[in-house]
């Protein structure tokens, strides 16, 4: 595997895309968290904190919306799809120091999926679940608000692959990547914010980009 990731930096785009593959699969049965040290597809890195995630199809992915709001909801992929989408492009930054510049991600605001519950009063958070049965995070309902905040169902102008969190991430466009959770399942409107899985380890819970974890990086916008 190490020389395999090696071969993916030195090599063609051909190699390096054949790696993002193999790496999403042996991921699922590395639990030592090997996986995490090699190139990814496009600079990425793969991280997961669960020993093995399953894989959703466009059939049997579902997303729950519910909590503290009026009209609690479920939406295939193929809901999601029907829906408006927004594109942005931006760097993703990981609060481990390695930059993707320029990273093209798709979906559905937020904000959207928000408003058609209809939050009800009391509300203040949003807390985000994952399919790996073990990730979660949280924003406060002002930042899930944000425009540049998606349920995404692209990224890099395809489909998000599963290594990549796929089906459908979370892409939060102006915090560190830990917030942007990937295998997303699951978005529950609480009263107050819950810390994530990182947050609870010592990350910062507002992790907006240059201004949290005594970093000094250039925020993306």
């Amino acid at each position: 595997m190490l020389g395999l990731g090696v071969a993916g930096v030195a090599s063609a785009r051909y190699v390096q895309s054949g790696l993002e593959s193999f790496l999403g699969a042996a991921a699922d049965k590395d639990p030592t968290g090997l996986t995490s040290l090699l190139p990814n597809g496009g600079g990425f890195r793969y991280y997961s904190v669960a020993a093995s995630v399953p894989d959703r199809s466009a059939a049997d992915y579902r997303l729950t919306v519910d909590g503290l709001v009026t009209r609690p909801a479920t939406y295939t992929l193929d809901a999601l799809r029907a829906l408006p989408q927004t594109r942005l492009v931006r760097d993703v930054q990981c609060v481990t120091g390695w930059r993707v510049p320029g990273t093209p991600f798709a979906g559905v605001q937020l904000s959207r999926l928000l408003d058609a519950a209809g939050v009800r009063p009391g509300a203040g958070a949003v807390r985000f679940t994952c399919f790996d049965g073990a990730y979660s995070e949280s924003l406060t309902l002002e930042q899930a608000r944000r425009d540049d905040v998606l349920v995404a169902l692209s990224m890099q102008d395809k489909p998000v692959s599963h290594a990549h969190g796929g089906p459908v991430r979370l892409y939060v466009a102006p915090m560190y990547f830990y917030k942007s959770a990937k295998w997303l399942s699951g978005i529950t409107v609480t009263e107050k914010v819950e810390r994530g899985f990182w947050e609870e380890r010592g990350y910062d819970t507002d992790a907006w980009v240059g201004r949290s974890n005594g970093r000094q990086d250039t925020p993306t916008s």
